[in-house]
């Protein structure tokens, strides 16, 4: 058999492919590996990416179905607020309806009050006149207090303040910042200051200084103020009578008195109750109030009360009244309250008290 021939030419040319081969082999290698931690490194920033969306994903759900949350509760308070603005729209109406009747039932009377004062100037001109000449005759008298003004005018009123325990119960309620509804609204909006100078207010405090004057010396005595609750006007005193022989304690009860600022409804409950809780009982009790109460035991729900519950708080009030008291009430007239005067007349003549109806330059 015929051996083939190799010549060199064609050795060097495999060795020259074999060799292109190897390099292209070597060259797709390292281009791959670069490739391949290239790729590593690009999906690893991209999956740390992907995880900070997912985690801002979820916390805006979460932020979503709190704002969910709070858009349903804000739409319940929105209809709550709408039911409570539908209401106070009504009430205001009825007020206006209540203030422009009372208003027209109002001139006519301030005309003839105006003409009754003008002619009571005129005699009380006439009666200084005729006292002019008159020698005085007022002698000093044996009270604690004295108050500046016309003396004793217990013959006028059939009121005598006497007695061993003398209890004073005032209304210091928002009703006597006012004759009428109209004056009470306006000023229980004012500054304290001005609640204070209100002219029926004063009048009452006039009075209780007044009364506390004819407190026989051999008495002891005792001042509440009641509103929505009672209250002495003496710190710390609560249950316990004062000596009303002591100037220092009657002057200290009348001026913390005068330093009560009215507000709020009138618990006759409350005021009533007083005589219950001191020990002894008082044999005397002077009331000093304007009208009906608004308030029973409890405090009041509703936003207006009826005349007939204010009857019923009033019967209700009374039943706390021990037996054997008598019950001496000054009243201070109130505008649309027209049961007030027939009910504590009842009271007083009920008790074996007394009954007046305050006239305004009184005393």
């Amino acid at each position: 058999m015929r051996t083939r021939d190799v010549t060199p030419i064609g050795l060097s040319f495999l060795d020259a492919m074999t060799c292109g081969l190897g390099a292209v082999i070597l060259l797709f290698m390292i281009i791959n590996g670069a490739i391949r931690d290239n790729s590593v490194k690009v999906t690893s920033d991209l999956q740390g990416e992907v995880d900070r969306f997912e985690r801002e994903v979820l916390e805006g759900h979460k932020n979503l179905v709190e704002l969910r949350n709070t858009i349903i509760e804000t739409d319940d308070e929105r209809v709550l607020t709408q039911g409570l603005a539908l209401r106070m729209i009504e009430s205001l109406k009825e007020i206006r309806v209540e203030l422009a009747t009372f208003e027209a039932s109002t001139l006519a009377r301030r005309e003839h009050i105006n003409r009754l004062q003008s002619d009571l100037k005129s005699l009380e001109e006439d009666a200084r006149r005729l006292s002019a000449s008159l020698p005085s005759e007022e002698t000093p008298g044996d009270r604690v207090r004295v108050h500046v003004g016309d003396g004793d005018r217990q013959y006028l009123t059939g009121l005598k303040v006497g007695g061993s325990r003398i209890l004073f119960l005032v209304d210091s309620s928002a009703s006597m910042l006012g004759s009428t509804i109209v004056n009470v609204i306006r000023r229980r909006n004012l500054p304290e200051k001005d609640k204070v100078r209100a002219a029926k207010w004063r009048q009452a405090l006039a009075t209780v200084d007044w009364l506390t004057t004819q407190i026989p010396r051999d008495s002891r005595f005792q001042i509440y103020s009641f509103n929505t609750s009672a209250q002495p006007v003496s710190p710390d005193t609560a249950g316990r009578w004062l000596d009303g022989s002591d100037r220092e304690v009657l002057d200290g009860a009348v001026r913390r008195l005068n330093r009560i600022v009215p507000a709020d409804g009138t618990s006759l409950f409350h005021a009533l109750s007083v005589a219950s809780q001191l020990n002894p009982r008082p044999d005397n009790i002077i009331l000093l109030t304007d009208g009906l109460p608004t308030v029973g035991k409890s405090p009041a729900r509703a936003s207006t009360v009826s005349a007939r519950q204010r009857a019923k708080f009033f019967n209700r009030a009374v039943e706390e009244l021990p037996s054997g008291i008598p019950v001496n009430v000054v009243l201070f007239p109130m505008e649309g309250d027209p049961l007030a005067a027939s009910a504590f007349w009842k009271l007083a003549i009920g008790t074996r008290g007394s009954f007046m109806s305050m006239a305004e330059d009184w005393p």
